[in-house]
């Protein structure tokens, strides 16, 4: 006897047929656009269109609005609008991040900082500083990975540190707090909160006469993301430096990011403001120059700023 309703095959192999087609068409559409990973952004893109957080090969139906979804984001990714825009969130080690338009997208090289910081603390993790935190992802990293860690997230722009606080919640609710202030400038409230066991940054750092390649990072993150200040770029880096200087006890670490031929220049920051041991550049996984390391040394004398205080 016949039915009206098609057999469970016939629909699996229409749905896996729409899949094989879209994957195809996606990819190609992605590539000839120039977007670096097309086959890996295609089938994020169609997860995204089906709703779905699961495999593609496990799903059994498709919403009814799918290809109209995947296009419209398609046409968004092939115009270079970044991946984590277009679906709202950014993988950042255990963490799915908010994101949203106007501030700087985490990194995967970054990721790489909460690793450094750990293998060479000496003593707690419990008071952890993220100057220039952006999204808040370092922050965030802390709390889901050290649960005894508090965290004062430091961020200059209004929006930026909006997201933060959302961001530090999906870490750890209760444990992180988002400071707005300009790291250049004086900051009685930052300045209390001394003595911590590690200061954490990824700060702005491209020089001034540098224009970046990719046009998700060119067109999408904020500039004020972006350049560090001053011919090198090094300005708000510099002042990283300082604030680790005046923020941090005897023995607690600070990791900070930079562009990879910066290496030897992050390190001369450290040096020349004094008060810190086990100057150091650490690679990212690719080998490329990504991280100062330094230890604030035990005999070191009161930060350039005056006396901490609590």
């Amino acid at each position: 006897m016949s039915s009206l309703v098609p057999q469970p095959a016939a629909e699996s192999q229409d749905l896996r047929a729409r899949l094989r087609t879209a994957l195809a068409a996606t990819t190609e559409r992605l590539g000839s656009a120039g977007v670096p990973s097309p086959s890996v952004d295609a089938r994020a893109l169609i997860a995204h269109a089906a709703r779905t957080d699961r495999p593609l090969v496990l799903l059994d139906a498709l919403p009814e609005d799918f290809e109209a979804r995947l296009e419209e984001t398609t046409v968004r990714r092939e115009a270079r609008e970044p991946l984590q825009l277009i679906l709202g969130r950014a993988p950042f080690r255990r963490l799915e991040l908010r994101v949203r338009a106007g501030v700087f997208i985490p990194r995967p090289e970054t990721e790489l900082a909460l690793d450094l910081l750990r293998e060479r603390t000496d003593g707690p993790l419990a008071q952890v500083v993220d100057l220039c935190t952006g999204s808040g992802a370092l922050g965030a990293a802390v709390l889901d990975e050290l649960p005894a860690a508090r965290v004062l997230a430091v961020e200059v722009d209004e929006a930026a540190a909006e997201l933060a606080a959302q961001n530090l919640e999906l870490g750890g609710p209760g444990r992180g707090r988002v400071l707005r202030a300009d790291l250049l400038g004086e900051v009685p409230e930052l300045a209390a909160a001394a003595p911590v066991d590690a200061v954490l940054s990824n700060p702005p750092y491209i020089p001034a006469g540098a224009v970046p390649q990719d046009p998700e990072v060119r067109e999408h993150d904020p500039q004020r993301a972006l350049f560090g200040g001053g011919e090198d770029g090094l300005e708000v880096p510099r002042a990283v430096v300082a604030w680790a200087a005046r923020l941090l006890r005897p023995g607690g670490m600070l990791v900070m990011e930079h562009a990879d031929v910066q290496g030897a220049a992050a390190r001369g920051l450290a040096e020349a403001h004094g008060g810190f041991a086990e100057i150091a550049t650490a690679a990212d996984l690719t080998g490329r120059d990504r991280f100062l390391l330094a230890r604030r040394r035990d005999d070191a004398p009161e930060g350039r700023h005056g006396r901490l205080s609590r």
